[in-house]
């Protein structure tokens, strides 16, 4: 399946770029390039780089004509700034030539010069002196990883002493780049630190209307996350650099800044911060330009969900934003004064990704559990989408995909919750098919009617199992007060509803086979199925990717702790009772009594994971083995908190099918 990416729209609203990665079982063969299309669709969409390097955060010119993005080419050390110019063609020239790297450009709204992030060792006021520490970094002849303070890894990587800067430097090649945070005391502020990601650190900024200023997000007290909240805050930097003034200074956390076309209103988003909870929605909010922090006004407060993404009009009037609600990613709008919020509901839509204004129209990646993400155009105002590509069709026609099918139920704890259920390939009624109980990660995502690519729901189903996707609490998508519901019933509560969405397939679907029922998960998903090991002997089997079974040992050891000590009820050291009474370490005794702790069990893990540490696992292991319970571990040595490899990828969907196969055999 050909991988498409969110799109860009251009700013006369004609045309959308995007990357579409060909993904191959050898690395070395695969690629991903940029492609560009008329949001008209007037001619078929046409690729417009032809490397296998990757491409990321392409950004179109005011004008139009031009598409910065950020690659590593042929001769380049780091990943450098390129600039494709449409209207002269051509191959990209490289603009920047920094020894550490750029990424994430931004035009400024004249269009003469380029924002950007680079990571620059502390105290490097120019390239030169980066140039210094990277060399005297090579030629150092211990090789120590030193810390201070927390945190020290980051999902699959150790944190260095490097830190995100913003850059800006005129549009062309060889101009002299200027980092903003140099010589400055911000950047030496021992909490200061941009965004983690996948690929380092970012600092979410944006261009203020008069090209004279940048608004980013950073943090302050990064220093202090083993033992308080973490805010992002919004801050504001002159273009020749100098202290960044404070913007605001209040225990939420800011994403995502943007202006509004007019220059009127500062938007970004939001989660409410410093009331003790660990699970807050992301609403979009809106403050006056120049700056006014006490008017702060969040447009999304009449909507009881989390925001994923939002865009403006370009008359400033209105904003469109996607938000999570039930199994799907909506499509909403509210006036940019805010007000009554409008729900448009788009036909063979399960999941909007990157929505952009594109003159009356909007643009997005579109997917739902039959179909991989393709782009489309959608009129907001007649609820209609049309595909601009259709790199999938062939291969999606040739497959049974069965729709998915929804019920609800009401838990023993009055909450209504919400399911998914998914029939195999040839599905025959008059059959009895085993159940696979899929438990998902997060806690906070949500099951959505989505192409996946880690757990394939269909993938899953294939040789002949009917999936159960329960919604359990905890999960996006429905009220704030359901999200914060796992708050010190991190294990129990969720299982037991998980339980209760089997019972009740069971009941509905006379196709399920009562006797054959397995259950697996990964990441929270795996959390939840050591403590299905501990407390039930209902399944058949179990598969656990990347589970913690201890709570005290995945706090002592993950890339994050404070979120869980206040998940739990407090510090580890107080024995509250959720560390006490929802740890299925504590709950082994159950072996001997045979309610827990005798279910055949497969365990995978990625041995470079950091968020759910693989000593977990080999924790896992070790009791699974002493209590001569049958047991299989798989452990990938290349791979993080996800099997992403393409021959690790389908060597464990293979043997995730022997293990159901092996234990729900039709006696």
């Amino acid at each position: 399946m050909k991988r498409v990416g969110a799109p860009r729209p251009s700013p006369d609203g004609k045309w959308a770029v995007f990357s579409v990665t060909a993904p191959a079982y050898d690395a070395k063969e695969q690629t991903a390039d940029l492609w560009l299309v008329p949001i008209d669709a007037s001619q078929p969409p046409r690729q417009i780089t032809h490397s296998k390097a990757t491409e990321s955060g392409a950004m179109w010119s005011p004008d139009s004509t031009r598409i910065a993005f950020s690659t590593k080419r042929d001769g380049d050390d780091a990943a450098q700034i390129y600039l494709l110019d449409l209207a002269r063609g051509g191959e990209a020239q490289r603009v920047t030539s920094l020894s550490t790297g750029a990424r994430a450009p931004k035009w400024s709204p004249d269009g003469r010069q380029l924002l950007f992030v680079s990571e620059v060792f502390p105290g490097a006021a120019d390239d030169a002196a980066n140039r210094r520490a990277t060399k005297a970094l090579k030629e150092r002849k211990y090789h120590a990883r030193v810390y201070e303070g927390f945190p020290i890894k980051y999902w699959d990587h150790w944190l260095d002493e490097k830190r995100a800067h913003l850059f800006v430097q005129d549009a062309k090649p060889g101009a002299p780049p200027r980092d903003l945070f140099a010589n400055t005391k911000f950047a030496t502020l021992p909490g200061f630190a941009g965004r983690e990601t996948d690929s380092g650190e970012d600092l979410p900024a944006t261009w203020a209307p008069d090209s004279r200023t940048i608004v980013f997000v950073a943090a302050t007290n990064r220093h202090h996350a083993a033992f308080e909240p973490v805010p992002a805050q919004l801050f504001e930097v002159a273009v020749g650099g100098g202290e960044p003034r404070t913007l605001t200074s209040d225990p939420d956390n800011y994403e995502d800044p943007k202006f509004s076309p007019d220059g009127q209103a500062l938007l970004v988003t939001v989660r409410r911060g410093g009331d003790g909870q660990t699970y807050h929605h992301a609403r979009v909010a809106s403050f006056p330009w120049p700056f006014v922090a006490q008017r702060r006004n969040v447009l999304s407060a009449k909507l009881d969900l989390s925001v994923t993404n939002f865009t403006i009009t370009d008359d400033s009037q209105a904003v469109y934003f996607t938000a999570e609600s039930g199994h799907q990613v909506k499509l909403y709008s509210v006036a940019a004064t805010g007000g009554e919020i409008r729900t448009h509901e788009l036909p063979g839509v399960g999941v909007l990704t990157g929505v952009g204004v594109a003159g009356r129209s909007l643009v997005a990646a579109v997917d739902h559990a039959a179909q991989p993400a393709e782009i489309a155009a959608i009129d907001p105002a007649a609820n209609r989408v049309r595909l601009l590509t259709h790199f999938n069709d062939a291969v999606v026609a040739a497959l049974d995909l069965p729709p998915l099918e929804h019920f609800t139920f009401t838990s023993a704890r009055g909450r209504t919750i919400h399911n998914l259920l998914v029939r195999p390939a040839g599905f025959d009624p008059a059959k009895k098919y085993p159940l696979f109980v899929v438990m998902h990660g997060g806690p906070a995502p949500q099951f959505k009617d989505a192409w996946g690519l880690r757990w394939n729901y269909h993938l899953l189903a294939a040789p002949g199992y009917v999936l159960v996707l329960t919604n359990y609490s905890g999960s996006s998508g429905y009220s704030e007060e359901f999200g914060q519901a796992i708050q010190n019933d991190p294990l129990r509560g969720p299982a037991e509803e998980i339980n209760q969405g089997a019972d009740e397939a069971i009941r509905r679907y006379p196709f399920i086979d009562a006797a054959r029922q397995a259950a697996g998960g990964a990441s929270y998903g795996g959390h939840l199925a050591n403590w299905q090991q501990a407390v039930t002997t209902r399944y058949k089997c179990l598969i656990a990717h990347a589970g913690l079974v201890n709570l005290e040992t995945q706090w002592a050891t993950s890339d994050g702790i404070y979120h869980r000590e206040l998940n739990n009820g407090g510090p580890i050291w107080e024995q509250g009772p959720t560390w006490r009474e929802q740890n299925p370490v504590r709950l082994v005794a159950n072996h001997a009594k045979k309610t827990g702790w005798v279910t055949p069990m497969l365990l995978t893990v990625g041995e470079n994971d950091y968020r759910v540490p693989a000593n977990n696992t080999f924790e896992n292991w070790a009791y699974l083995q002493r209590l001569q319970i049958p047991s299989k571990l798989i452990v990938f040595p290349e791979q993080n908190h996800w099997i992403m490899k393409g021959e690790d990828s389908r060597f464990w969907f293979g043997e995730v099918h022997a293990w159901l196969a092996k234990w729900l055999k039709d006696s």
